[in-house]
């Protein structure tokens, strides 16, 4: 450790930040249906609980990871615990679900937590540094095991407002801790910042989920969504065409070009599309009252159970990742990983008439995803300098998480098609839904077939890896890149 005395201190501080980021965003997931009940909304709007804080992270992460980078990561730690400790507010507070989307949209900022902390770690525990930042992945990942099963209990005694309250006094003090005891990094990049680019892809990107989610109460050849629809494509290609010309971009264009870059990031992007809308919704489908014809009328500490061999699975699938690439190369694994998740999607939209076909499904998709993660971390470290591998990292974060954002609207916007009399979706939206979801994932493994075909894992071990396939769940989680101290092999190019 490079600072003797300090670094036990250090460390705590940033376990704890990340610990309570992830608390903070899972335990939210099986509530979306008491939050649409406490503010008598419709299933739609609710979503942007969702959507609206995985459209921030996306934009908010890298940014403030570019920021950290230039005027010192401590302190942009502690701004953005401050950003968490003041969404939480808004958020306990809230006497809307207007309100509540917007104190969302504040701590989707916190996504920065992560990169932050990862940033100081490495600058902090020169010796140690491979042990630090598996140990912060891993409490990350428990955290975020814990906040789904933990959301009920603490639910049923305060009341959803305590799933803000709590961990806000936690965050509070971590970032009071942050700037007491955390020393400011002397690592320093001089950079410019992509705020053009950021800007552009908040237009584009928020017109297409408004028009996605919206679609089925203006009506789909409406004005407001056709021209939200135009917004989005002239906007998208105004973005891209940004993105190619700006020295600091937000995602690197450049980068894209590498066959190992261009095609993890597209495969990241259509498995986010599946995994956060099928996070976002599982729990709404077990909580669907039995009277509608295909709930179980279940509580929020039963649905949040659902998830968790998902987290489970994914994570200990990861241990054997390096083995498994070994023997069959990366793309195999990749491609196997996006056809079990597949299928899990698919068996989910035929065969939900029991808990124990859901608890299979969501244990066959973590241990697809587990696959999925644990080996695209590997491939992205591969194929870009070894100082470039952050950058890297993050970019496959950050589009995942934008394809999570587009995946929670499109399916709210089937789930919501066909809504009985008493407000219900019909049975069909979650059928057709899931269905989507699978095709999704057969994209993805169209995608995986043009990975380059590793055949070793440059990670620092199996429990890195096991780190990089959790920490997937996480929006603007980036996974652990360049801490193995072995020489690297430059992926194969194109063939």
């Amino acid at each position: 450790m490079s600072r003797p005395g300090r670094g036990a201190i250090t460390f705590t501080v940033l376990a704890v930040s990340v610990s309570s980021f992830s608390l903070l965003q899972s335990m939210i997931v099986p509530v979306l249906a008491t939050i649409q009940t406490e503010f008598d909304t419709d299933q739609t709007t609710v979503t942007w609980v969702l959507t609206g804080y995985l459209l921030s992270a996306s934009i908010a992460t890298p940014l403030l990871g570019r920021i950290g980078d230039v005027v010192g990561k401590t302190r942009m730690l502690v701004i953005t615990l401050s950003a968490l400790v003041l969404g939480s507010l808004l958020a306990a507070l809230a006497p809307s679900i207007g309100w509540l989307i917007f104190a969302r949209v504040v701590q989707g900022a916190g996504g920065g937590v992560l990169p932050l902390a990862f940033g100081i770690a490495r600058d902090e525990f020169h010796d140690n540094v491979a042990t630090a930042l598996s140990v912060l992945a891993s409490l990350t990942a428990v955290g975020f095991g814990v906040g789904i099963v933990i959301a009920g209990p603490i639910v049923e005694v305060f009341g959803f407002r305590g799933l803000f309250w709590i961990p806000m006094g936690v965050v509070a003090l971590a970032a009071v801790a942050a700037r007491l005891f955390v020393p400011e990094s002397p690592v320093r990049t001089p950079a410019r910042l992509p705020i053009l680019p950021a800007v552009l892809l908040s237009v584009w990107l928020v017109a297409l989920l408004l028009a996605l989610s919206e679609g089925n109460v203006w009506g789909w050849s409406s004005p407001r969504i056709l021209g939200l629809l135009a917004l989005a494509a002239v906007g998208l290609v105004t973005w891209v065409a940004v993105e190619t010309r700006v020295p600091v971009p937000m995602i690197d264009m450049r980068m894209m070009r590498l066959r190992g870059v261009w095609t993890t990031n597209l495969v990241a992007a259509f498995v986010g599309f599946g995994i956060f809308a099928a996070f976002g919704f599982l729990p709404q489908l077990l909580q669907t009252p039995e009277a509608a014809g295909y709930g179980f009328d279940a509580s929020i500490s039963e649905s949040g159970l659902l998830l968790v061999p998902s987290a489970i699975a994914s994570f200990l699938v990861g241990f054997f990742t390096a083995r498994l690439i070994h023997a069959v190369g990366a793309r195999t694994v990749i491609v196997t990983g996006t056809l079990t998740t597949a299928a899990s999607f698919v068996s989910i939209a035929l065969w939900h008439d029991t808990t124990w076909q859901l608890y299979a499904a969501t244990t066959v998709q973590g241990l697809g995803s587990g696959l999925i993660f644990s080996s695209l971390a590997g491939v992205v470290i591969a194929s870009v300098p070894q100082e470039q591998t952050g950058v890297a990292s993050g970019m496959n974060a950050n589009i995942r998480t934008i394809g999570g954002s587009v995946g929670a609207a499109v399916m709210a916007g089937i789930v919501t098609a066909q809504v009985g009399p008493t407000g219900i979706p019909d049975e069909s939206g979650y059928t057709i839904g899931f269905f989507v979801l699978g095709a999704g994932m057969l994209l993805a493994a169209v995608a995986a077939l043009f990975i380059p075909d590793l055949r070793d894992q440059p990670t620092s071990g199996p429990l890195q890896d096991a780190d990089n396939a959790e920490l997937a769940f996480l929006p603007g989680a980036p996974s652990i890149p360049g801490v193995s101290p072995a020489p690297r092999r430059t992926a194969p190019g194109p063939s």
